[in-house]
């Protein structure tokens, strides 16, 4: 007998199984489906935004329905303006996504989605972003494909190209109208909460992200970077005196180091254990330029600062290097983070963390001291005054348990996950203040090294480009705001060391520095320092914020000054 042949089973076979709830395929309009969305982010991706807006909602039921109808038309606008019916499932499908990724982070980190966050996401290394992915993600991701689900499930209204925009523009009118309402229902409330407040607006998701990626993306658009303005064009070095050894600067740029667990600021910890035994010159109240690597380092390499920040400016000029490139002392950027944000186009540069150094290198990362491997050979061909810039991974979060090699796990027990808001608070500040102790030990192998070396007179200055949060006030990481980041984030150590050959050539006191050592004093002061201690003469050069000049012998030959802006 011949087997009986059963027909195929095409999709369309088990489609007409389902349920047929699950075969509903509704026809709705555009608008429609943007409201839906809006009102769909305002319910489900706004849990920071609520937490941080309302304390009481049953007392506060009617700041929470201002609040609501706010919101939901706020999105419904940016919506109404961006989405149209042929962009609709690919567009809101990626905000959709984009949202639960947002709210997690901003839940599980206490961050901001601000401009300078955007920008630090998009500048995000394949290495850095390894780190952060974790099995807590499955949830909101697998959560946002229900909505996804059934936008794909849709279909939408067509109209003629009149009609659409006849009842768009309608709609819009009423979009504006409902965010009025929701004003005038809470006028007095909203003006004090916007005034006080004002950081909360970051927390409204995916308005956040909309917003902040236009203005990065406006700021910086894509494609080939246009050429960095010069500045210091009128930068002259010193002449090199026959016999006279050229002066060597290592700038030490730290990752993540906060002042507060800095040992030698008073930490009751000693995570500065070598360092302390040495005679360095260290600086505790030092206020950083920016709460993230993204604005900190080009603001602590330009000659305008915190002082005076305009981050376009900053990011189109060259930077302090640059000033030292064109005056002749010649210049290297050794990087094992996320490179040099720009501070070093078109200048030497080397990226160690791909060196792949067996006993230094693992899953990608590198522990700082791959940043000394062949250094001295570098310098061999050197044959005047010299800056050369290590950019540490540091105290890189949230992984800080992966900082140190195993001999510096001295405070246990240590978070050994990404997911800091499964760790107990010690068990983060253990790992954090282990990272800090291997820093220490790079610090003094490098001071070391520079001793032994017989080619120049040199110095090093270490200086932490931004601080961290560890858990308080529910805050981890970095990147706040500014105006409204924690001390833990703006605060940073700065220390440094003098040969007695630096000391002699440039005239510097150490003692009258140790004594003015506790002043208050910022990244801005980086700038005008180094041209100092590298005697480069430009118009740039301000003697007020170089922390030497107070210190320098009347021997000392301060060239720079006759050229120095009043």
């Amino acid at each position: 007998m011949n087997a009986k042949v059963l027909p195929a089973r095409t999709p369309w076979f088990w489609l007409q199984r389902w349920p047929a709830w699950m075969r509903l395929r509704p026809e709705i309009s555009s608008e429609a489906l943007i409201l839906s969305c809006s009102m769909f982010f305002t319910l489900f991706y706004n849990a920071a935004f609520w937490h941080g807006a309302v304390s009481q909602p049953l007392q506060q039921w009617k700041w929470v329905l201002s609040l609501g109808l706010i919101v939901t038309a706020a999105h419904s606008l940016l919506l109404g303006l961006m989405v149209w019916r042929w962009s609709a499932k690919p567009l809101l499908s990626v905000l959709l996504l984009l949202s639960a990724l947002a709210g997690h982070y901003m839940n599980a980190y206490g961050v901001y989605l601000d401009a300078d966050m955007v920008r630090n996401v998009l500048h995000t290394d394949l290495k850095e972003s390894r780190e952060i992915l974790s099995f807590d993600l499955l949830p909101p991701v697998l959560w946002a494909l229900v909505p996804v689900t059934l936008l794909w499930r849709v279909r939408l209204r067509a109209r003629t190209l009149s009609r659409a925009l006849l009842v768009r523009t309608g709609f819009l009118a009423v979009v504006v109208l409902t965010g009025l309402a929701g004003v005038l229902l809470s006028t007095q409330e909203l003006s004090s909460f916007l005034r006080n407040h004002r950081e909360v607006r970051y927390l409204v998701t995916p308005a956040n992200v909309l917003v902040s990626l236009t203005k990065v993306m406006t700021e910086q658009p894509p494609g080939t970077r246009t050429a960095l303005l010069p500045v210091g064009l009128d930068a002259t070095g010193r002449t090199l005196p026959a016999g006279t050894k050229p002066r060597l600067l290592v700038m030490v740029i730290g990752e993540t180091a906060r002042a507060q667990n800095w040992g030698l600021n008073g930490y009751a910890r000693q995570t500065t254990p070598e360092l302390s035994q040495l005679p360095v010159v260290n600086f505790p109240q030092v206020a950083a330029c920016g709460s993230s690597t993204e604005v900190s380092l080009p603001c602590m390499f330009s000659s305008l600062g915190r002082e005076n920040y305009d981050e376009k400016r900053i990011r189109s000029q060259q930077s302090l290097l640059h000033v030292l490139d064109h005056a002749g002392v010649a210049t290297l950027w050794r990087d094992n983070q996320s490179g040099c944000k720009g501070v070093c186009d078109g200048l030497a540069y080397e990226a160690m963390d791909d060196s792949g150094d067996p006993q230094l290198c693992k899953g990608g990362r590198c522990l700082d001291e791959v940043l000394l491997r062949g250094l001295p050979s570098r310098l061999v061909a050197a044959s005047g005054d010299t800056v050369v810039v290590l950019h540490q991974l540091g105290n890189h979060g949230p992984n800080y348990f992966e900082r140190y090699p195993p001999a510096f796990r001295r405070f246990a027990p240590v978070c050994e996950t990404a997911e800091l808001g499964k760790c107990q608070s010690p068990q983060i500040v253990n790992a954090y203040d282990n990272a800090l102790l291997y820093t220490d030990h790079f610090l003094a192998r490098t001071i070391a090294a520079l001793k032994e070396q017989q080619s120049f007179d040199a110095a090093l200055i270490y200086v932490s480009d931004h601080g961290e949060s560890l858990g308080e006030k529910g805050l981890y990481l970095h990147g706040m705001p500014y105006s409204i980041a924690p001390r833990e984030q703006t605060r940073v150590p700065m220390t440094m060391w003098f040969s007695p050959g630096f000391q002699r050539q440039t005239g510097l006191d150490t003692r009258c520095l140790r004594q003015h050592a506790d002043a208050e004093v910022s990244h801005d002061y980086l700038f005008h320092s180094v041209l100092g201690a590298m005697d480069v003469a430009t118009a740039l050069y301000r003697p007020e914020r170089d922390l030497f000049a107070p210190c320098r012998g009347p021997g000392a030959k301060l060239s720079m000054t006759a050229g120095a802006a009043p």
